[in-house]
């Protein structure tokens, strides 16, 4: 346990930025999942829809910090060339 101001300070910050990049990585698997689901009901035009929120939501993260840039690219490229494969 934090026994300094200073010390107690950054646990208080810590918690606060854990539950908040918690919170946005569930986010996105939460999108991840919804944009999968629509690709295995073979809905062409709803999985593009929910794609592109998808990538909205994935591009937030990076861009907050809670995923590596290149981490978000991947996960977005993997996701749009399932959607793409449905024709």
């Amino acid at each position: 346990m934090a026994n300094h101001k200073s010390a107690e300070k950054r646990a208080r910050q810590s918690e606060k930025r854990r539950m908040r990049n918690a919170s946005a990585r569930s986010r996105v698997k939460t999108a991840v999942k919804a944009t999968l689901t629509s690709v295995e009901g073979k809905d062409a035009e709803k999985s593009r829809e929910v794609l592109f929120n998808t990538t909205k939501v994935i591009a937030k993260a990076s861009a907050k910090g809670i995923f590596h840039k290149k981490t978000a690219a991947r996960k977005i490229s993997r996701l749009t060339k399932k959607v793409n494969a449905l024709g």
